[in-house]
């Protein structure tokens, strides 16, 4: 290496380069770690410096060298990679490397506006000096790679025109806790407040991206998913356009209900005019959706919804589809159709669904969600009355083009609109579930707005956060983490502001929340079960009975401390309905794990104390977090050891955890045989889960005579998860043809809108 090579200084000052202390920080990096090699390293760099080379490049071509060593029989790279990187952000946050004190921190970040001003007015100095004696900076060392470039691409506080960041990761941790247990009683909070921090900063409790990324500044919106109902006029449909349009600008991910619009050729004002159907409509919500930028990087992102029984459905079910123009096409939203009982009966017995405008059937469409018995009187009334416009089809077409559509385009998604009512934490006569969200996981009830001004209409919004299983060492843990979950999230509801009064009077009513879990498939594999024999049912049914019976315990104690939330007489909870009363009983045929803990002790302080929060549990993808965490995405098993994510800041690969140990545990994706197994352990779940949980369905079509997957494999796996319970159903997964089921494969950093992972 020519020793005349100069490198520029932060300051503008040149010198030689140190080739000494870049090795005593590649070898700092490097200590402790397995199979790494310092001089390999710096070997890869060495070859691309060039005269005046900055130091910030000099970090940043040291970091790229480590990463791509990355490899399953060098899986430690991941981590030497993620400390030079800490290292990097560390002298760029603070010009050194030893970050300030808290307080000091925090002084000069609200001056600069990028703090919360209410930090220093609701702590003193004292307070801030205690926080920083139990916060630990070395916890920065157990990130792997790709969770510090997600950490610098998405959580911390940033110019993001410049690339300045301001903050490291132990500081985002203590500061988020701290502005969620502000309003707590200052004997308690620092105790909740420590607490808090330890088990978010090492990875017990993974948080969403709103909350990472936004509590501790001055932007105060941190609901990741939120659903929008339209109803049948105009006024309803602009007011639902203009909810889309604010809520998307705050990086929320959006669910739409447009099944209420009725369909084209349908009378106006008395037959003064044809109405256009939904599909102008739909195209008026996409426009909404993509008006707003999310972070700078892409436009929003929508599920929108609708019953297979509406009259316009053959039309609606092909608006993804690449084929056709754009008229008849609105390809940039998801959409989720709608289904219950009857519409699966039809099916199963070769017989017609009959569709229909929803606004030519009275009651239908209510009763579609409120109550299946009505609905199924009604629909065949409607039937047989001459005097309705109507069409007819085969059943087995109709599901025959969803499973078609479904599968061509990966994101045409199901909603059983019946589970979600009859297994619902809410009554439906009340308070109806009439739609999910952009990821399939949140049910919850809604009403249309009338106008904007409207303050009876419904919007409702969900705050998420989930348990890392790969860190519980017994379910017992569990009790605590539900604890401080609880509180901090329903803290959040009042700590944040909302755009919309629809959806401030609904949260604060019903105080819902969705707790959920990463790292499945790390619990299997340090279990020893798998996805596909039924060997993990026991322990998932174990497990997913502790989360619920804890949550709904601390939720409870809470509201024996703050009041049960004011809609609580609205939930089947206040009934002494709980969830093990209502889920679909087809799964004790391949479960029948006992139940483990005290529910009828739980059910009686239910009924008598109430609880805080209508919902607690929702089992969401969580792409981002996992990847903080170093854990494999929410109950999905990997593709491959190694996942390579494509995001924004390019490609990062991660290793599964324990990959030396536990390779010949892991039962990876495209090996697993059929999906059978895997919704089997959903529905034992759905048991327990009082909303919904983003599942998906994979298939290989090299495992099928030509290439294809016979629709009847398909239409076996819906009619499966509807067997099974199973409220909704996410992505459809094709695998692309590569040979090697090992191999990694480059996933989309998907969940489009952001906000709706966690």
């Amino acid at each position: 290496m020519n020793s005349a090579l100069y490198v520029t200084k932060r300051d503008g000052r040149q010198e030689t380069i140190d080739l000494e202390k870049i090795h005593k920080v590649v070898t700092w990096a490097a200590e402790g770690l397995d199979n790494v090699s310092v001089s390999e390293v710096e070997l890869k760099a060495h070859l691309q410096f060039f005269d005046g080379i900055t130091t910030s490049v000099i970090h940043e071509t040291l970091i790229k060298a480590a990463a791509d060593l990355i490899s399953e029989e060098t899986p430690d790279y991941q981590y030497l990679a993620a400390r030079l990187n800490i290292f990097h952000l560390r002298k760029k946050a603070y010009d050194q490397f030893e970050p300030p004190k808290l307080f000091d921190h925090v002084q000069k970040m609200v001056a600069d506006s990028r703090y919360d001003a209410e930090l220093l007015s609701d702590y003193s100095a004292e307070e801030f000096a205690a926080m920083d004696a139990f916060l630990d900076h070395g916890r920065d060392l157990n990130f792997s790679y790709a969770a510090v470039k997600q950490l610098e691409g998405k959580y911390l506080v940033q110019n993001r025109v410049t690339g300045d960041i301001y903050e490291s990761a132990q500081f985002l941790y203590v500061l988020i806790a701290a502005c969620l247990f502000a309003q707590y009683d200052k004997e308690r909070r620092l105790d909740f407040i420590k607490r808090f921090y330890d088990a978010s900063s090492n990875f017990k409790i993974s948080l969403p991206t709103p909350i990472m990324a936004g509590v501790r500044t001055p932007t105060r919106q941190f609901s990741s998913c939120v659903l929008i109902e339209a109803g049948d006029s105009l006024d309803s449909i602009n007011a639902a356009s203009s909810a889309i349009v604010k809520y998307v600008s705050q990086r929320a991910g959006i669910g739409i209900n447009g099944g209420r619009i009725r369909a084209l050729g349908s009378p106006i004002r008395g037959g003064e005019a044809f109405h256009t159907g939904c599909i102008p409509f739909y195209k008026h919500f996409q426009t909404a959706v993509k008006s707003c930028s999310q972070g700078g990087v892409r436009g929003g992102a929508a599920t929108l919804f609708y019953p297979l029984w509406h009259l316009e459905v053959e039309s609606l079910l092909v608006l993804k589809n690449n084929r056709g123009v754009e008229e008849n096409r609105v390809r940039h939203l998801d959409y989720g159709v709608q289904l219950n009982k009857l519409m699966y009966e039809r099916l199963i017995k070769n017989k017609n669904i009959t569709l229909f405008s929803p606004s030519d059937v009275p009651g239908l469409y209510d009763s579609f969600f409120a109550d299946q018995e009505k609905f199924e009187r009604l629909y065949v009334q409607y039937e047989q009355d001459e005097s309705i416009r109507k069409e007819t089809v085969k059943a087995v077409d109709l599901f025959s083009t969803l499973m078609q559509e479904r599968a061509g385009t990966g994101r045409i998604y199901i909603q059983n609109v019946d589970h979600c009512n009859t297994h619902s934490p809410f009554n439906p006569e009340v308070a109806p579930i009439r739609q999910s969200n952009l990821c399939l996981e949140i049910a919850l009830p809604t009403k249309p707005l009338q106008d904007v001004n409207d303050e009876e209409g419904e919007i409702a919004l969900c705050t998420l956060a989930a348990f890392n299983l790969g860190t519980l060492n017994n379910l017992d843990e569990l009790e605590e983490l539900s604890d401080l979950v609880v509180r901090a999230l329903d803290s959040l509801l009042s700590y944040q502001n909302y755009p919309i009064m629809a959806a401030q009077k609904a949260s604060l009513n019903r105080r819902t929340l969705g707790v959920g879990v990463i790292n499945y498939a790390y619990y299997l594999a340090k279990n020893g079960v798998k996805y596909s024999d039924g060997s993990a049912n026991g322990l998932t049914h174990r497990t997913f009975e502790a989360i619920q019976y804890y949550l709904l315990r601390a939720s409870n104690k809470l509201a024996q401390e703050q009041g049960a939330c004011k809609a609580f007489s609205e939930t089947t909870y206040s009934q002494g309905i709980l969830p093990i009363d209502t889920y679909k009983k087809d799964v004790d045929k391949f479960c029948d794990e006992p139940l483990a803990y005290d529910w009828e002790a739980l059910r009686a302080d239910i009924k008598k104390t109430g609880l805080r929060n209508s919902t607690l549990t929702a089992l969401m993808p969580s792409e981002t977090s996992s990847q903080i965490s170093n854990a494999t995405n929410g109950i999905e098993p990997p593709r491959g050891y190694i996942s390579v994510k494509q995001s924004k800041d390019g490609i990062l690969k991660q290793v599964v955890p324990e990959f030396g140990r536990l390779r010949k545990n892991y039962e990876l994706l495209w090996s697993i045989p059929s999906n059978q197994g895997y919704l089997q352990l959903v529905g034992i779940m759905q048991k327990f889960v009082d909303q919904a949980i983003s599942a998906n369905t994979n298939y290989d079509p090299s495992r099928f005579e030509g290439n294809k997957v016979p629709m009847q494999v398909l239409l076996k796996d819906l009619l499966s998860a509807y067997k099974n319970g199973l409220k909704t159903l996410y992505y459809h997964n094709t695998r692309d043809g590569m040979s090697d089921p090992q191999a990694p494969e480059v996933e989309d950093d998907d969940c489009e809108g952001g906000a709706c992972k966690i």
